[in-house]
């Protein structure tokens, strides 16, 4: 396995897998690798001749009140793993690489509507900041595919989004989520939980599915389901930021018409944001 950090490095290696007319497929990933993680690794694999994972905590999509400084990072042990998955390069740029003149200089790419709401409205710019970062490694990077987690739903709709939106050559693949035995999805952010936080937490993906189940049994009463998912997670212990349900593909709220759904959840369990969804046709 390659290690990289300098972009004429990458680019040079990049080319001449052009040249010899392989494909490649692109895992971008703020390091910190759990088995969701090497899931995407594992699906890469699959799709092309070669396999690039980037490693970048990415500063522009944290609020000032976010934990970019706390955020781990384990990238020894991340690259010992992503070796062990014979991953053909790791890119591992710095914050100067990416940005060389500073986040307020920086040409940042804005996806509308796709972006409001949910994580949106809770974590205003986190959005600009994934979609500007992501079409950079995309340019530089240049792969034929690109994995994402189906955990990050509403980031994965804003990256088919803007892939869609700005022409732009790569087919982006979900994957679906990985989960604790207890049901927990995994996250780098779990490492802040203890095991009977991690416990209490399975209520998330508990609450999920039984809302799942009853939109398959034809119930549309969205408001109500809503509010019963909502006071289970808080009986709990947790804060509830939103619970919704919406129409998958657009992520507008659903309506009696759509037939497939993804419900969403945010909420805080202490000081930690802890995310999940499931999709549901019925």
């Amino acid at each position: 396995m390659q290690s990289i950090s300098e972009i004429k490095s990458l680019r040079s290696q990049i080319k001449a897998w052009r040249q010899q007319g392989l494909s490649i497929a692109f895992v971008p990933t703020m390091g910190n690798l759990h088995q969701g993680h090497f899931s995407l690794v594992e699906k890469a694999k699959t799709l092309a001749d070669k396999v690039v994972v980037s490693i970048f905590v990415n500063p522009m999509q944290f609020g000032k009140n976010e934990d970019l400084d706390k955020y781990p990072r384990t990238l020894t042990e991340d690259k010992q793993g992503l070796a062990e998955l014979n991953t053909d390069i790791v890119f591992t740029p710095s914050v100067e690489t990416i940005y060389p003149n500073g986040l307020d200089a920086q040409t940042y790419v804005d996806v509308p509507e796709v972006s409001q709401g949910y994580c949106g409205a809770s974590r205003p710019g986190h959005f600009v900041g994934v979609a500007t970062v992501v079409t950079k490694l995309f340019n530089l990077v240049q792969p034929d595919f690109a994995c994402f987690g189906e955990k990050d739903f509403q980031q994965l709709a804003v990256i088919r989004t803007m892939v869609k939106d700005l022409s732009i050559p790569i087919e982006i693949i979900g994957v679906p989520t990985q989960r604790e035995v207890n049901g927990l999805a995994m996250s780098s952010r779990n490492g802040y939980l203890s095991a009977e936080q991690k416990d209490t937490a399975k209520v998330l993906y508990a609450t999920l599915k039984n809302t799942a189940e009853a939109l398959k049994t034809g119930d549309r009463r969205f408001a109500v389901l809503t509010e019963q998912a909502e006071a289970a997670i808080t009986a709990a212990g947790l804060k509830v930021d939103y619970f919704a349900i919406a129409e998958r593909d657009t992520l507008k709220p659903a309506s009696a018409t759509d037939s497939d759904f993804v419900i969403l959840v945010a909420a805080m369990l202490g000081s930690v944001r802890l995310i999940d969804n499931i999709q549901v046709s019925a």
